[in-house]
């Protein structure tokens, strides 16, 4: 309904009407970040309509300059934030503020109930930063008149469950934010404090923030700026209002690129990673400008999207305004820009890894995850952002990259191995490195859903093939190791399974691949491997998940010939009665479900299982 004549009642959508129920009962130190969301909001409404009115000149009615303006009625009790910017409709104030759920909103409230109960002040992060405004207020008016409609409207709501909606008067398009202050929170009335507010968090705001006639901020772009110029204070303030943020920026990169295409970039990398860092969207946060009029904040080809966690913005003086956001998408200098920053950010990311280990395996644990698509998206730049990967290993508890990797291989190490699973932790552990552990071989434990995808497309580095320790023979006798050992021989022990090779494979006919002596294992009994040519244990497991593989391929079961259970097992193979040796039936069962949970799985039938166990046991005592 959009051409409602009177006053109109609503309630709140339940996420939103939890929210306030929470911020309009929250007693905090920082309540004082209600106007750095309402000016930020402002000023992003003055940016969308400076950019409307270029393809659609109508809509600037109001000729005058952008601005935003404070002002305070101490006899009211009221403190009025108004911007002269895009302004709402009728529909725009449902969606917005009030009945549709927004998708930051369930994510706000999840993020208090695992974090700090009274840490609102990362409210805007998720998009939801007008409500802050019922911290200090407890009752909101918002006059708004959007541009090139002559209708205008007034939202108002005292927060405890309703708001309504009815007809406005206002003179020309944009919105009033009205704010009547609870009793203990006269303090935002001061102009002193409001100064102090406007200082802190919003001097870096590119419209002039007014209070009466006094301009509060300096209203200047801070990324036109030289870099010394800038403090860190500055940095972070401009941080937390480009990405709706609380925390510190991890690293700040300020750079001017003069040439085929000039552009001007201002970009942060989070200390923290974002709530929607991997959303199927995945979209870029970093804000397109083109001779400092804003023009997107989600323009698709600005920034690739393995890097969607840079916050920031581009400005540049040689593309386009007058075209549509969809014809800027497809402009070449785009593309030329789009590169540029990408060597850029993958430049300053190699200097910090190899000037600063420690701080960038904090960047790594947050980002690696997003920035190995990469390897998959961008071929052009491969080996760059390969320079930049951090990978566990069994060496020790440090990441470490290929390159080093590479340094460290033993004399005879034809391969890079590596063990893919689903937690770094468990698979150090698995019974597919002992034989690794004992030759004292290096393994990468991959442990992000990325990385059976990116070795499809990456086959080896410095002239070594990648290779899982969970698919095909691992023969590791080439290897020369630092310990002389006497290793027995296969050949001595694989005669010595022969017979129970056979009953096993009998027993469980095509549940398994095959049967064969294993190399790879010290101390385990058995363990399960994907054939040479086969998908590989994880990659399986993933595609089983996402619903893109239906059964179960066949895997290989190897046996630990030096193990006791398995020797006590060989010797009962060569009986006469092996045949109906109901022992070694319930052990060729119980060997094939014991290596299925080594590798995070189920038995595959749990009370064929405990029976088994049970009947086992029972011999045994």
């Amino acid at each position: 309904m959009t051409d409602a004549s009177e006053k109109e009642t609503f309630s709140f959508q339940t996420e939103v009407g939890q929210l306030l129920d929470i911020v309009a009962g929250s007693l905090y130190s920082n309540r004082e970040i209600f106007l750095r969301e309402l000016v930020s909001n402002a000023s992003d409404a003055c940016d969308k309509l400076r950019y409307g009115s270029l393809t659609n000149p109508s809509l600037a009615e109001n000729s005058g300059e952008f601005s935003i303006s404070l002002e305070v009625d101490k006899k009211a009790k009221t403190l009025s934030v108004s911007d002269s910017g895009i302004g709402m409709s009728y529909d725009d104030l449902l969606e917005t503020l009030g009945t549709i759920a927004r998708s930051g909103t369930g994510a706000f409230l999840e993020a208090l109930k695992t974090g700090e109960k009274g840490d609102l002040g990362l409210i805007g992060k998720f998009g939801v930063g007008f409500y802050s405004a019922f911290m200090v207020a407890d009752r909101v008016d918002v006059l708004t008149r959007k541009a090139g409609e002559e209708k205008s409207w007034q939202w108002s709501s005292d927060g405890k469950g309703e708001f309504t909606i009815e007809p406005g008067e206002r003179e020309a398009c944009g919105t009033t934010v009205v704010l009547h202050m609870k009793k203990d929170a006269k303090e935002f009335l001061e102009e002193s404090r409001i100064r102090h507010i406007i200082n802190t968090y919003s001097e870096h705001i590119s419209f002039p923030v007014k209070l009466g006639s006094n301009t509060l901020n300096s209203a200047s772009a801070i990324w036109t700026r030289a870099p010394k110029d800038i403090t860190e204070e500055q940095h972070t303030e401009f941080y937390h209002h480009t990405s709706h943020a609380f925390d510190k920026p991890w690293l700040v990169m300020h750079n001017r690129v003069e040439g085929t295409v000039n552009h001007t970039s201002l970009l942060y990398i989070p200390s923290t990673a974002p709530f929607d860092l991997f959303d199927a969207e995945r979209k870029s946060h970093v804000k397109l400008y083109v001779n400092r009029v804003f023009i997107s904040d989600t323009t698709k080809d600005l920034i690739p999207a393995y890097l969607r966690f840079l916050r920031g913005v581009v400005d540049s003086q040689d593309l386009s305004l007058n075209v549509s956001r969809e014809m800027l998408q497809s402009d070449p200098k785009l593309a030329k820009i789009k590169t540029s920053i990408t060597k850029k950010v993958l430049g300053e990311l190699k200097k910090k890894a190899n000037k600063a280990p420690e701080e960038y395996e904090n960047f790594w644990h947050n980002f690696g995850a997003v920035l190995k698509e990469g390897l998959i998206e961008d071929p052009s730049l491969r080996e760059r952002i390969l320079e930049v990967c951090r990978f566990s290993s069994t060496k020790s508890g440090e990441l470490t990259s290929l390159s080093d990797y590479v340094s460290r291989c033993k004399d005879g190490q034809e391969a890079i191995y590596y063990l893919a699973g689903e937690d770094a932790k468990k698979i150090a552990h698995s019974p597919h490195l002992e034989g690794f552990k004992a030759k004292g071989v290096e393994v990468l434990l991959l442990s992000d859903h990325v990385d059976e995808f990116w070795l499809q497309h990456i086959t080896e580095f410095e002239g070594k093939q990648f290779k899982s320790v969970t698919r095909g023979a691992t023969n590791l006798d080439k290897i020369t190791t630092d310990e002389k050992a006497s290793d027995k021989e296969d050949d001595d022990e694989a005669p010595d399974l022969v017979d129970l090779i056979a009953s096993i494979k009998h027993e469980l006919g095509d549940a398994v691949k095959d049967v064969r002596p294993s190399k790879r294992l010290t101390d385990s009994p058995v363990c399960l491997i994907a054939d040479e040519g086969d998908m590989d244990v994880n990659l399986e497991k993933l595609l089983k998940r996402h619903g893109q593989l239906q059964q179960d391929m066949p895997r290989v079961l190897e046996l630990n010939p030096d193990h006791r259970i398995i020797k006590k097992l060989a010797e009962r193979a060569k009986g006469t009665e092996s045949a109906s040796d109901h022992l070694l039936k319930d052990a060729a069962h119980l060997l094939l479900d014991q290596a299925r949970i080594a590798d995070g799985e189920v038995p595959s039938d749990p009370a064929d299982f405990v029976r088994r166990l049970g009947s086992v046991m029972d011999s045994a005592l």
